[in-house]
């Protein structure tokens, strides 16, 4: 694995810099994006950052306006992707990683395959923002409240608001800085947690009318079909959150849920105690977080479902 300052040395001698994350982007994938995004404004260079489909709930983010559907170079002196496990995983966009004359992998997935010609992949940290806060310090740059906000947002997101497994000591003591550097925490935990747009609010009661409870209450399933979203007139995002509600039922240990894209069906599994998802979603040409992981399967919602279950039953207890 590469060294910060190996990583610090190429960004610092680039000038025309593509920052790319993971389809279905989440709060991490964003954060991180526009934290990255905010630093090399300030060291002048010239940056851009991709994200083909932006939720709506992370748009109050900074420079969030900024972010483009594609690039406007089909090449780059230096192409970093954050919070991306393969280069698969950036889905339509990886030609602009690829012909880069240097690309970098900032991430902290345990399924990271260190695809970058410099990769930096810290198992510990719980998000992909909190490996950037500690890069940032080791550089001494400035974490002003916008970038804070950015890397907050990420921290909140991917711990589920310092409620998933991983959050450490060190968690706790990067949000107790950002809060003393200006950044809101509150306000980031009612925009990301506590506010849902309408189609969000559409969507989650057709997903749980939907819900079944599986091998007796220990496992949830539901799904959202591209039906579902023209008729409910759905923007990008608006499926974030739905799979939370199976994993929070009594007695739930692994949540499943279905949401159909161009590609076939993005499968979220989330699970409570014991169950390591990731295992499950590796199974599927996908990946993640031991009690959060993904992964794109083809077929029906019950046909994917079974084959679900069938490796979630090897660890039901």
């Amino acid at each position: 694995m590469s060294t910060i300052d190996e990583i610090l040395k190429e960004v610092k001698k680039a000038n025309d810099i593509i920052i790319l994350t993971h389809n279905n982007p989440d709060g991490d994938a964003i954060g991180s994006s526009l934290a990255v995004y905010t630093v090399l404004k300030q060291m002048k260079k010239n940056v851009q950052i991709v994200i083909p489909e932006l939720p709506r709930l992370f748009k109050f983010l900074p420079y969030a306006d900024e972010i483009k559907k594609e690039g406007d170079k089909d090449s780059y002196d230096l192409a970093i992707a954050l919070d991306c496990a393969t280069i698969k995983l950036l889905n339509g966009w990886s030609n602009y990683f690829e012909d880069a004359k240097k690309s970098i992998v900032i991430d902290h997935h345990s399924t990271n395959s260190m695809y970058g010609d410099l990769n930096y992949v810290d198992l510990s940290a719980p998000a992909c923002s909190q490996v950037l806060y500690s890069m940032f310090r080791y550089d001494n740059i400035e974490i002003t409240p916008e970038i804070g906000t950015c890397l907050m947002t990420g921290i909140i997101t991917d711990t589920g608001g310092f409620q998933y497994s991983g959050v450490s000591k060190e968690t706790f003591e990067i949000a107790s800085n950002l809060l003393a550097s200006g950044v809101n925490i509150s306000k980031i935990y009612k925009n990301v947690f506590s506010t849902h747009t309408k189609g969000n609010f559409e969507l989650r009661k057709l997903a749980m009318n939907r819900m079944e409870l599986l091998e007796d209450g220990k496992v949830s399933f539901t799904y959202i079909t591209l039906e579902d979203e023209e008729k409910i007139n759905t923007e990008p995002g608006d499926h974030e959150g739905i799979v939370d509600e199976g994993r929070n039922l009594e007695g739930v240990e692994v949540s499943i849920f279905l949401h159909e894209n161009k590609d076939g069906y993005r499968v979220s599994t989330r699970s409570n105690e014991y169950v390591n998802v990731s295992d499950v979603c590796l199974m599927f040409g996908g990946g993640g977080h031991t009690r959060a992981a993904g992964a794109t399967m083809q077929g029906t919602p019950e046909q994917i479902k079974e084959k679900l279950l069938k490796e979630i039953r090897l660890q039901l207890k």
